[in-house]
């Protein structure tokens, strides 16, 4: 057996492991809970809301960091200026953060005691406690893995096709809509995937902001604290089913606009 044929073998074992290791808490997961257990529990309201409400925060915080990190990550693509990598840097700080701590920082500002705060209590804006503190939580968690991946997007759309463009009359808004933005549309759509992705399986920061409403995380958290491992995996299966339903959904859309495009 040659040196070559070694690292093969190599490269093998380990992508086995890697699988193995991925894979095996899955499997299990999602075999481990009866038929009749999954049947009660996807029938109680108190999971079909949990379930609806981490569907939907997700949704609302992907949604959220389309609309407001589409133009910043176009103008790092596209601009060069003093600090820009202090920016990205920033953007990226929430990956870093632990978890709780994200949920600690956004009820520093949105108290009492901060004027922020002040100003949202004023304007009835509850981030206690309530959905929108749980879609705050969710967009800050998910917002750098939108932003970069449209960043990269974009930044593969070549210069020089906006410069014909703009030559030929069009405004720098309508270049961006039917030139840039389209091209661009698949590493977008992975972005908000990413984003989904990040936002539905948070825990820590949620937890510390609003434990109620239940998203399904902490609630399958409850149930473990509470019952243990037998009640808390029938949840936990119908949320990773969910997930897989909906990202493989999402998966086809971008295949489908990789090989339209």
């Amino acid at each position: 057996m040659n040196t070559r044929e070694l690292f093969f073998w190599v490269m093998l074992a380990s992508a086995a492991v890697i699988m193995a290791f991925i894979l095996l808490p899955m499997i299990q997961l999602l075999t481990a809970p009866s038929l009749p257990m999954l049947q009660k529990t996807i029938r109680d309201p108190d999971v079909l809301r949990s379930l609806w409400l981490s569907i939907y925060t997700s949704g609302c915080a992907a949604l959220i960091s389309f609309t407001l990190g589409t133009p910043l990550a176009y103008l790092l693509a596209r601009t060069r200026f003093r600090g820009k990598g202090l920016i990205e840097s920033v953007i990226d700080l929430p990956i870093v953060i632990p978890h709780p701590v994200v949920g600690i920082a956004i009820l520093s500002v949105a108290g009492r005691n901060h004027w922020i705060g002040q100003i949202l209590s004023a304007l009835g804006i509850r981030i206690m406690g309530s959905v929108t503190g749980i879609v705050t939580v969710l967009t800050f968690v998910g917002l750098p893995f939108y932003i970069n991946a449209a960043k990269e997007g974009f930044e593969s759309v070549p210069v020089r096709l906006e410069k014909v463009s703009r030559s030929l009359g069009a405004s720098m808004l309508s270049t961006f809509f039917r030139i840039t933005f389209p091209l661009a549309g698949r590493s977008v759509l992975v972005g908000a995937i990413m984003c989904l992705a990040r936002a539905v399986s948070e825990f820590g920061a949620v937890v510390i902001v609003a434990y109620h409403p239940m998203i399904a995380p902490v609630m399958i958290y409850e149930r473990f604290e509470a019952f243990g491992l037998k009640y808390s995996q029938p949840v936990a299966f119908w949320l990773v089913f969910l997930c897989l339903v909906l990202f493989f959904v999402l998966r086809m859309l971008t295949l489908y606009r990789k090989k339209g495009g």
